[in-house]
């Protein structure tokens, strides 16, 4: 039995062949070459998309920013494929340009850009790059762009969109700001690292060795700094001892001291609403309290000296 039905499904298979249509074969020929072209363009777009991720991967391990001219911005920005994100800076840092903003929107920009180089998150998903006018101005009048400093967004898939070009009018260019936009685009949370700046430790060890030294080569005769008759000398030459009277010079210290008042109001409000470095910050906070502090003192003791028996004082100067 097990012999006759073999050749009868052999007889069955081959009638099945022989009802095929004549221009099946064709057709299955095409389809077989169209699958295997497919298959091969697949395999060529992921060899460069892995040569681009290896080149921009190699850039980054050089700098965390690298600048990009028309060809290497249509190639690793615009050209597809991709599947990593791409921060890019349109500036213009050359002297003829006269951009200040731009030299400190590309500081802030270095500090963003060596945080998330250098942190233990740091992957193949995002990296930063910059395009300035002088070369690529092709580039900039692609994008109908007319303006500098601009920070752009270009995600992994589609088009950017209005959301991908960061405010800088309204939210300023701080490194912690353009991360937190960062973050909300991409996902990727950078921490921003800023690096030591020891210029106000450095001014104040100066001057309190300035000030020390000369206390040392006076250390033989320091009565002068408790003499309270000399600085009395001192104050009734310039400040008049009535309210019903001051002298020229008195106006003049007056407005000294309502100066560095105000000056002492304006740093602390400087301080309070920048949002440069922190460190910067805090020495301008400090230097504009002690303005008001120290001068507010000062006029409040010339006050009491010229009403007599008012009550109140902040430092005493007397």
């Amino acid at each position: 039995m097990g012999a006759r039905a073999a050749p009868s499904r052999r007889r069955q298979a081959g009638r099945r062949l022989r009802y095929l249509p004549t221009g099946s074969f064709p057709f299955l020929l095409l389809l077989l070459l169209l699958c295997i072209q497919l298959g091969g363009g697949q395999k060529k777009k992921e060899n460069l998309l892995a040569e681009k991720v290896e080149q921009l991967m190699e850039w980054s391990s050089r700098r965390s920013i690298f600048r990009m001219n028309g060809d290497k911005f249509r190639k690793f920005v615009k050209a597809p494929p991709r599947n990593y994100s791409m921060i890019v800076m349109f500036t213009a840092l050359q002297p003829q340009r006269q951009c200040s903003v731009c030299r400190q929107a590309n500081e802030e920009y270095q500090i963003l850009a060596n945080s998330w180089r250098y942190s233990s998150a740091f992957c193949n998903k995002l990296f930063f790059g910059m395009v300035d006018y002088d070369e690529g101005t092709d580039v900039f009048q692609q994008l109908n762009m007319n303006s500098a400093p601009t920070f752009m967004h270009f995600p992994s898939k589609g088009r950017p969109k209005r959301a991908d070009t960061f405010d800088l009018q309204r939210i300023g260019f701080a490194a912690e700001q353009l991360a937190k936009w960062i973050a909300d685009r991409t996902d990727v949370h950078i921490r921003v690292f800023r690096p030591p700046n020891y210029s106000g430790t450095i001014a104040l060890a100066l001057l309190v060795s300035l000030v020390g030294g000369l206390l040392y080569l006076r250390r033989n005769n320091l009565e002068f700094i408790y003499n309270k008759t000399g600085w009395a000398m001192v104050s009734l030459s310039y400040i008049h001892g009535s309210s019903q009277a001051q002298f020229v010079a008195e106006s003049h210290i007056i407005l000294v001291l309502n100066a560095a008042i105000t000056m002492g109001m304006v740093l602390l409000n400087e301080a309070a609403t920048s949002k440069g470095d922190v460190g910067k910050r805090r020495i301008i906070c400090l230097v504009g309290l002690g303005l008001v502090v120290f001068f507010f003192s000062f006029l409040l003791s010339i006050f009491r000296s010229k009403y007599h028996g008012y009550p109140y004082s902040d430092l005493d100067f007397e």
